[in-house]
């Protein structure tokens, strides 16, 4: 059974059964669209892609205008009295293109034994360019060797064009007399009208225990533990800083680095690659005090201690010297991929 209902903020923001600001109590990672490691704006992202840290983006069709975006509350805008978010995610279609059945962002939730066999509320606020019908489902992933997935309606809401809290209550299956496999999870898909021009905007985004929507709460409580949250699933060197060590290493020629890069969060699984903003942002300084920045950087390995990467181009690295790894671009970044669900 399924019920989906829109209500005031104040209705939602009294009472309930589970402890208003617990943490843990949200399921739901960067629900407040704090974190954005991999970039705020993506222009026509692939299907499968990630944007926002935890959130997917899934679609068919071809020759649509996809923008998925980082936007900024004014101050003393955001929906929720006491509450005052700073960010919020806008996915919008400028052009419908063709063979578009259906569009999706969403969040995949690992443990597929997550609220099994209990009632849930799933919560958000949300509005959009004009009447808008959001469709909200639920799939379950049994993981590599388990039982087969399925997916279920579990209800709809009519977007405004006024940020309005939605709550939608789901009765989630049981996993009882099912097969779990290797990195399962339970997936929450916001589907908007396929082949439309629209605009949705969405925020404060919860899924907790029991039938009543309490007040939102990131699902750690902390900035730091939110960013520590979504670092499970995507190990990153971004500091932001014009200069900053990140690793240290070795020469291993006179033009090759070997470099050691120590997570700050153990990730889900050992990383199988890394995406690079650019080997200009990044130098190489030997225990001689000489730097040089390298013309490329490529993935090599990791564990879930840390990756390493190798450096290339490099004139002037003396065999056998030590070296320090370090970001000499507020723009560099590594961030180590393969950890997702």
């Amino acid at each position: 059974m399924t019920r989906a209902r829109d209500v005031a903020d104040t209705q939602e923001n009294n009472g309930g059964g589970v402890a208003p600001f617990t943490a843990g109590k949200n399921k739901i990672i960067n629900g407040d669209f704090g974190v954005w490691q991999r970039g705020t704006s993506f222009s026509n992202p692939t299907t499968e892609a990630y944007t926002a840290d935890r959130w997917q983006l899934q679609h068919d069709g071809s020759g649509a205008t996809r923008t998925i975006s980082q936007q900024t509350f004014t101050p003393g805008t955001a929906p929720v009295t006491g509450y005052e978010g700073q960010y919020f995610y806008r996915y919008a279609v400028s052009a419908a293109g063709t063979s578009n059945t259906f569009q999706q962002f969403l969040q995949k939730v690992e443990d597929i034994r997550t609220f099994a066999g209990q009632t849930v509320t799933l919560s958000f606020w949300a509005k959009a360019d004009a009447s808008r019908v959001l469709t909200l489902l639920y799939r379950t992933d049994y993981g590599t060797g388990g039982s087969s997935a399925n997916q279920f309606t579990v209800g709809s809401v009519t977007l405004t064009t006024s940020w309005t809290r939605y709550t939608v209550t789901y009765a989630v299956p049981s996993v009882s007399g099912l097969t779990i496999g290797t990195s399962s999870y339970g997936q929450w898909n916001f589907r908007p009208p396929a082949a439309t021009v629209q605009t949705i905007d969405i925020w404060g985004v919860q899924l907790e225990a029991g039938n009543v929507a309490t007040p939102f709460t990131t699902a750690t409580g902390t900035v730091q533990g939110e960013l520590a949250a979504c670092q499970r699933y995507l190990p990153a060197v971004n500091y932001g800083n014009s200069v900053a060590e990140v690793g240290n290493g070795f020469c291993i020629s006179t033009t090759q680095g070997f470099i050691q890069i120590p997570f700050a969060v153990q990730p889900r699984v050992a990383p199988t690659g890394a995406t690079i903003s650019s080997a200009s942002h990044f130098q190489v300084r030997q225990a001689t005090g000489a730097t040089q920045v390298p013309t490329g950087i490529a993935f090599n390995n990791a564990s879930l201690i840390m990756g390493s990467v190798l450096t290339s181009g490099n004139s002037g690295l003396v065999q056998g010297n030590g070296t320090s790894f370090q970001i000499n671009s507020s723009s560099g970044s590594i961030l180590f991929t393969g950890c997702e669900l």
